[in-house]
């Protein structure tokens, strides 16, 4: 291990859709975190390794704060604001704009009683002239007080590496906590289910995506010596009608959702995949603490 060698945790925090994943597969330079343009995407706590030189970051990526309207919605408020007391830095992301809305005030509110370093990260910087980004600054400084102020683009990736570099200076010597060949604690099922409900959030219409989870039956290596790896996995939703959605005129919906999932799948597991989907409906599982605990939404002790 080299001489000075730093490690923690820090954990990114937000209202939904402002980049959360997309920042932390960024960071992490694969894809761990499932993104879409629908708030809520990120559903469970996420953990990921960032490791070079200078040291180790294990990073928290939480689901965005909001108004829980379902026992789903208390499940994912509850895993953002426990994660707060459990690390040595908060990256709280913020859209690079003068409004604040109350949602972004109760986060300011929480994070005020962290007893840890904040750095608020103004993301989106590609979309706003630099004079605008500096007015946007000025209005998040009165707000309350933070240890570091650090725009960037998740997108692009500018001024990504600047972050990571701040980051370690709020940072002790401390053990690597993980291999260098490990870049996430999340099961090869979980990640693989969240592949499948990202293209399903992409390609579905508004109304649906949050009525559905995916479950992973079965993920079995087929015996032989070409590499192949046989998928049985199903998109449960609420009602009758968005089953009906979800496959598509003649399965059509359902074939896209497959094709879509199966190259980044794929390119996750590094192997040919035989993806077989089917789709069932579970009425009101977002509001059942059995079916949460099924889908693998556990409340945090």
């Amino acid at each position: 291990m080299e001489k000075n060698f730093k490690s923690g945790f820090a954990t990114l925090v937000g209202r939904p859709n402002v980049g959360k994943s997309t920042l932390m597969n960024r960071i992490i330079g694969q894809k761990i975190a499932i993104t879409s343009n629908k708030p809520q995407t990120t559903r469970n706590r996420i953990q990921t390794v960032y490791h070079d030189e200078r040291g180790q970051i294990i990073f928290l990526d939480t689901p965005g704060i909001h108004k829980a309207k379902n026992k789903l919605g208390e499940y994912m408020v509850n895993v953002a604001e426990h994660t707060f007391h459990e690390v040595d830095v908060v990256l709280w992301l913020v859209e690079a704009t003068t409004f604040i809305g109350q949602g972004e005030r109760h986060i300011a509110e929480v994070l005020s009683q962290a007893d840890v370093p904040v750095i608020l990260v103004m993301n989106k910087i590609d979309k706003v002239k630099k004079e605008e980004l500096l007015v946007c600054i000025d209005t998040y400084r009165e707000l309350m007080e933070f240890q570091e102020i650090v725009p960037v683009s998740a997108k692009t990736g500018e001024s990504v590496e600047h972050l990571i570099e701040v980051m370690f200076g709020y940072l002790e010597e401390g053990p690597q906590y993980y291999d260098e060949d490990t870049v996430t604690d999340q099961p090869e099922r979980q990640i693989v289910a969240e592949l499948i409900r990202e293209k399903a959030l992409r390609l579905l219409s508004d109304e649906i995506p949050h009525g559905i989870a995916v479950s992973v039956e079965q993920m079995k290596k087929r015996p032989g010596k070409r590499k192949l790896i046989d998928i049985d996995a199903t998109i449960v939703c609420e009602k009758n009608s968005h089953k009906g959605i979800i496959i598509g005129k003649q399965g059509s919906m359902l074939k896209q959702i497959g094709i879509h999932s199966r190259k980044d799948i794929e390119d996750f597991l590094q192997s040919k995949v035989n993806l077989k989907l089917w789709v069932k409906v579970k009425k009101d599982w977002r509001d059942s603490d059995f079916l949460l605990k099924n889908f693998g939404y556990r409340e945090m002790e």
